[in-house]
């Protein structure tokens, strides 16, 4: 089983200022201060998303639902004013296919996951898209299956649903499967959905760490239910947590504490 009380401690021993703030709204509900929703929306773009770098000059796709991310673990979904400039500038990005891309300015710079054009790339992003604005959907209505970004999420699920092979797999990341299918449910693809979620299931040994703590955090951030992918996951977390609390990121060691909470809201 994971440690729950271990993790609250290895954040709020290695956690900066914003990440303690997050581990307090995960623990009480408690949304965070203004200052810290200030810090956090800092370099948003006057379109609504941000830059993929400091100095960039077109808002980025990707960056934008980092932030995204960041903001949903203080409580900044909930109608805030920062979200909603992001949330309506995603939405408006969207492609008259249902798909959203970089833009090709970006080319240069974007990883592997972004990269304008190609279609991994789109895949993946059309699934976190389409991810986030449900999830804004979702907490204004945890029902509600359509209604806020209707059209938007109805061409977005559309593609996806498209891209998806016979045996539930798909042509893109691995974390393009669970936004995906947590999409595609919400968009009452159930079918699709449990076809993707099986595909996961099946890979959940091999996943790391990260992986699986953001998999099972965004699958119950739509209400999944406590189904046997979810029980699964968190018995994988159970078994790779460290024994200082905390969990490996993908990314190095300056991302554990992040990595640790994603897995806190997964077993919360």
């Amino acid at each position: 089983m994971v440690d729950i009380d271990a993790a609250i401690g290895y954040v709020m021993a290695h956690g900066d200022p914003v990440e303690r703030a997050r581990l307090s709204y995960l623990r009480t509900g408690q949304p965070a201060t203004p200052e810290i929703i200030d810090r956090l929306s800092g370099g948003q773009m006057v379109e609504g998303g941000w830059p993929a770098s400091a100095d960039g000059q077109v808002p980025s796709v990707d960056a934008s639902c980092f932030r995204l991310s960041e903001l949903d673990d203080l409580g900044g979904l909930r109608a805030g004013p920062v979200a909603e400039r992001a949330l309506h500038w995603l939405a408006g990005a969207q492609r008259p296919d249902g798909t959203w891309q970089e833009h090709e300015s970006l080319a240069g710079e974007a990883p592997a996951w972004a990269m304008p054009g190609d279609p991994e790339a789109t895949l993946y992003l059309t699934s976190v898209v389409g991810f986030w604005l449900t999830a804004a959907a979702v907490e204004t209505d945890p029902y509600q299956t359509r209604g806020r970004y209707n059209d938007v999420l109805a061409r977005a699920a559309g593609f996806v649903a498209s891209q998806l092979r016979p045996d539930g797999s798909w042509p893109s990341f691995l974390a393009a499967g669970w936004h995906a299918a947590a999409l595609l449910h919400q968009q009452q693809y159930f079918y699709e959905s449990s076809r993707v979620q099986i595909v996961l299931g099946e890979r959940l040994p091999d996943m790391a760490p990260a992986d699986v703590a953001a998999m099972a955090a965004a699958l119950r951030r739509v209400n999944l239910g406590d189904d046997w992918l979810l029980r699964n996951a968190r018995k994988r977390l159970g078994e790779t947590q460290r024994s200082d609390g905390g969990w490996d990121s993908n990314e190095g060691p300056i991302f554990d504490v992040n990595v640790t909470l994603t897995a806190l809201r997964a077993c919360r």
